[in-house]
Parts: C-alpha cells; structure tokens; sequence
C-alpha cells in the first residue's frame, strides 16, 4: 500500500530528484495568528506578502502552499535554495480533504525533518484498516511492522508546513493569485500574480514549479488532454447507456507537455481514491 501513497511516491520522489538536479547556492520564525477557533492564518501585511526573508534573485517559483508546495519548499531552502512560494488563501484551510496521512508518508515526512508539523493538528496513530464482509467476519489490513499513519485535521497540517517552510530566512511565503506563468522563447521565466490587495507583479526564477491543486488555472499550459486508450470503450459505453453516476473528483492530463523551466506537481489531481476509504490521501 504505500509505494501507491500520494506523499510518500509522489512528492518524496520530485522532493529529492530535483533537489539533487537542479541544486545550486548555498530564521526568522512565523507565527500563526488566530483568527477564530477553527481558522487561522499566517502573518501578513496589508499588501498580502507574508514573508520577505531575502533579497535579491529567486532561484525556484513554487505556485501553491499546500502538502507538496510547502514541503518542496522547506526541503528546497535546506538546500541552499532561494525559494518564493505564491499561495492564493493563506487562511487555515477548511475542508474535508486528504485526512490520512499513510505508514509510508509518514516516513518520507521525517525523512525531510518535518515529522514536528504533526504535532498540534490533534493527529490520532493508525495502525490496521478493518474489513467487514458480508457474513460478519472481520479482516485486518495493517501496515508494515514498526509503522503506522496518522490521522488529523488537513488544514492544521498544512498550517504548520507552511509556517515550517517560512521559519527559513531563504524562503519567501507571498498571498496572491498566480495569473499566468511568463515565458521567453520556449522557457518559463517566472510568473504574473496579483495580491490580496490588487497590485499586479511579476516574479522571475530559473525553475517554476506548479504545485497548485487540482483546480489549477496553470495546468492546461504544461499538460496535453490525453484518454488511455484502454478506457475508450468503456468511455463510449457510459455515454451511450446515460444515466451516469460522478463524484466530485478533478484529473490530471496523461499527457505532459514538458516545457523548459517549469514543473507541475501532479499531486492527488491524479483522481486517485483509495479503495477502503473512497477518499484523498496521503
């Protein structure tokens, strides 16, 4: 189960390739200030920007604050990195969304020396998954010896990446919303965004990664439409029979469109869904 663990495959694997690809130079702590009881957000100023730690160029541009944004981020800046992360709503997120975090994301999150963030998201252990069949019989799914998952609030969870990711005089955390990404014969150079407060600017760097979730304006710019085509058929069948049955959930182009000074995060906008739960995880 978990070499299919969204973190522990997905991130971990971009986290260290291009840490070691592209690696190249080489604290100031945030806090979160409550906003109510369920919501906070990180500290800002009235033009939006959260955090202005260095001066001077930006090695990497990573669209998007959330599990992947903030972790590249933080392993990034360990590196050496120039980091500036653009997150459109630096609020606590607020949703039912990825509250599981597998044996094997666990792992991979000590590994990078964030194992601290899940402290204070009130995360219960998870050893075993139980199946209940028909006749009554139970069977234990657990994980392999000596790990277990955690269970949390998602929102919690991001907050403290982030703040972790901020606490590093080399990462720079704005509120915006990234408008279009900028680009120069063939390369991305960097990205337009506007901040909360409606000033347009632009950010450069040699690398943008696009870390933005599955709502992405930005995806289509990097990835071609594609349908596997094991699953036309079956795709001409439903439309055929109507009466379609659909959840909620995005998808990510199969095809990738390589540009040059670009990376996109694929996340879980794969439209993965774990079978026993039915639901995003990590």
């Amino acid at each position: 189960m978990d070499s299919m663990h969204v973190f522990g495959g997905v991130v971990a694997a971009f986290l260290f390739g291009f840490v070691i690809l592209y690696s190249s130079r080489g604290r100031e702590n945030t806090k979160a200030s409550e906003k109510s009881r369920s919501k906070k957000t990180l500290k800002s100023s009235g033009n939006g920007a959260c955090r202005s730690n260095f001066a001077g160029n930006t090695d990497g541009i990573i669209v998007g604050a959330g599990v992947a944004g903030s972790a590249l981020a933080y392993a990034l800046a360990k590196d050496g990195w120039r980091v500036q992360v653009i997150e459109r709503d630096l609020t606590e997120p607020d949703r039912i969304v990825g509250e599981l975090l597998h044996a094997g994301g666990c792992i991979k999150l000590a590994e990078l020396g964030l194992e601290d963030c899940l402290d204070g998201t009130d995360s219960q252990i998870v050893f075993s998954f139980a199946a209940v069949h028909k006749d009554g019989k139970r069977t234990a799914i657990s994980y392999p010896s000596n790990t277990s998952g955690r269970g949390f609030y998602n929102g919690r969870f991001i907050q403290k990446l982030r703040e972790k990711a901020a606490s590093l005089p080399n990462v720079k955390l704005d509120q915006g919303t990234v408008t279009s990404l900028v680009e120069e014969n063939g390369t991305i150079k960097g990205v337009l965004y506007k901040t909360k407060a409606g000033q347009e600017l632009a950010a450069s760097a040699s690398l943008t990664i696009v870390c933005d979730g599955c709502f992405s304006n930005l995806r289509r710019n990097l990835c071609n439409p594609k349908m596997p085509p094991e699953q036309h058929n079956a795709f001409i069948c439903a439309i055929e029979k109507g009466n379609i049955r659909t959840m909620p959930n995005r998808i990510m182009a199969a095809s990738p469109s390589p540009t040059p000074g670009a990376f996109i995060d694929k996340g879980n906008s794969l439209n993965m869904r774990h079978a026993l739960v039915n639901c995003g995880e990590k």
